[in-house]
């Protein structure tokens, strides 16, 4: 066991008016296993990064330990799989990387496989196995989860469960819970750290916001009741100094030294009042300082005159002789929220592009109106480019509302002076799903639309679509929000 100190730690990208971290310090312990979270561009990566020494910054970090990023660069894809284990871990012996792989259920063919062959769960699985092989490495696992189905999910989180010394970021509260031990978390105006899951962190955090509001509604009761009082002495303290120029009834002049002296000393007591106050506003201000902004979102979908928007019949679809999936048969109802489910590679996205009406190889029957208006959000958020004013006009959505959604999501004000190409994963994400949120649809056509998004966001769509009951088809592993939004699941 050993600590990672970081002491006064404040950083900002060049050119940025606004740090990033401000006079931050806290310990880790090298033994914890850390769950980090945080809304969307608050600076989970960037801390990562400012672990491994890729920016400067002012402050101090010690560590006795090697930080290892994860995820891991491949440069040579077309090199067997056991040569990438070696290079990460050449101190290794081949019974322990076999025994590593093996409780991550990943199959002995794969050391003499092209590493770009395998799947994106396989290299996540294969990678992550090398690097907690490395002797003193406390391992910074970024999102490991966005390329897993939910069974590999489930098995990986097993695996981490049975690791120690790694900080992991997550957005998927099931797979947290079951494999951490400590929270970090980058709040609005610190940063803190809690023992226990993310279940026990957000009940906590929870109670706290509760207790912030009480506190605030009482305060400004209090910064009323002042404001009011010293308005009333202020007006008094002027009324009794311009008395002073007056006269009696019977024509005699008013004591001037005395009323002067008795309209300084209520001048005084508004000036202690407003005094008062300001502190009071002062105070305030620091007791909200980590509530987030959890707006409730709003969706506006159409009615379509038929109950089945969608059927599929005896679906196959092939790629090149090679079979995706077969016997596929599943419709969609007015208002139903369903959930599509299978592994990897079995199908999913290729039968929401189908249904979208791509030109996707397939056999079997497909029944959808052609007057089905859709919309849909794509897993791939590459093509995102320019900037939010330009996307709004390009799909014809009122830029008003689409910002405002924004708004709601997390972004701030000067987020919407950037290029889109500059954001976060999980802000390019969010803009996909405002774009979908403000388009009147009769089916909503999301695949992982949670990938990078954080917990906070993640709880505000499955409020929405729980509240609104639009008529959704989706393909989520985040089994927490599958088990709380579907109406209906289908597995391939």
């Amino acid at each position: 066991m050993s600590l990672i100190n970081v002491t006064n730690l404040t950083f900002a990208y060049e050119g940025s008016y606004d740090n990033i971290f401000e006079n931050v310090s806290f310990q880790i312990d090298t033994d914890w296993k850390l769950g980090f979270t945080g809304r969307n561009g608050r600076g989970k990566t960037t801390f990562m990064n400012l672990l491994l020494g890729r920016y400067e910054y002012s402050g101090n970090i010690s560590a006795s330990v090697t930080f290892e990023y994860f995820p891991y660069e491949v440069k040579e894809q077309e090199n067997f799989t056991i040569d990438i284990i070696r290079e990460i871990s050449p101190n290794s012996m081949d019974w322990e990387i076999m025994k590593e792989l093996s409780q991550l259920d990943v199959e002995d063919d794969v050391f003499y496989r092209q590493f770009y062959t395998l799947s994106k769960g396989e290299q996540t699985k294969v990678l992550l196995a090398a690097m907690f092989l490395k002797e003193n490495a406390f391992l910074l696992i970024d999102e490991p989860t966005n390329h897993l189905d939910t069974e590999a999910r489930k098995k990986l989180s097993s695996y981490l469960n049975r690791k120690k010394g790694f900080i992991l970021v997550s957005h998927d509260r099931a797979f947290l819970d079951n494999c951490v031990d400590h929270i970090l978390a980058i709040n609005k105006t610190n940063i803190e750290i809690q023992k226990g899951n993310f279940s026990s962190w957000w009940e906590n955090k929870e109670l706290q916001d509760g207790f912030e509001l009480a506190e605030n509604e009482k305060l400004k009761k209090d910064i009323n009741r002042l404001s009011a009082a010293a308005k009333r002495t202020s007006s008094w303290s002027d009324s009794v100094e311009s008395s002073k120029y007056a006269t009696t009834n019977s024509g005699s002049k008013i004591d001037r030294g005395y009323v002067g002296h008795k309209a300084a000393k209520m001048m005084k007591r508004s000036k202690n009042i407003e005094s008062r106050q300001q502190n009071m506003i002062e105070e305030k201000s620091k007791l909200l300082k980590n509530i987030e902004s959890n707006e409730r979102l709003k969706i506006s979908p159409l009615k379509f005159h038929d109950s089945k928007l969608v059927e599929l019949r005896d679906i196959s679809i092939c790629y090149d002789d090679r079979v995706v999936c077969e016997g596929i048969n599943f419709s969609v109802e007015q208002g139903e929220r369903v959930a599509l489910q299978g592994k990897n590679g079995s199908g999913k996205s290729s039968i929401l592009k189908l249904i979208l009406g791509e030109d996707i190889p397939f056999e079997g029957t497909l029944v959808k109106n052609n007057q089905l208006v859709i919309s849909y959000v794509s897993q791939d958020t590459s093509d995102l480019h320019g900037s939010l004013s330009e996307y709004a006009y390009k799909y014809s959505i009122d830029e008003s509302l689409f910002k405002s959604i924004l708004r709601k999501l997390d972004f701030s004000r000067e987020q919407f002076e950037k290029n889109i190409q500059d954001f976060s994963g999980g802000q390019k994400k969010k803009v996909l799903i405002a774009r979908s949120l403000c388009e009147r649809a009769h089916l909503y056509i999301w695949d992982e639309p949670l990938n990078f998004i954080d917990v906070i966001s993640c709880m505000q769509i499955e409020k929405l679509l729980i509240e609104y009951e639009p008529t959704i088809l989706f393909v989520e592993h985040d089994s927490a929000f599958c088990e709380n939004v579907a109406t209906k699941v289908v597995r391939l």
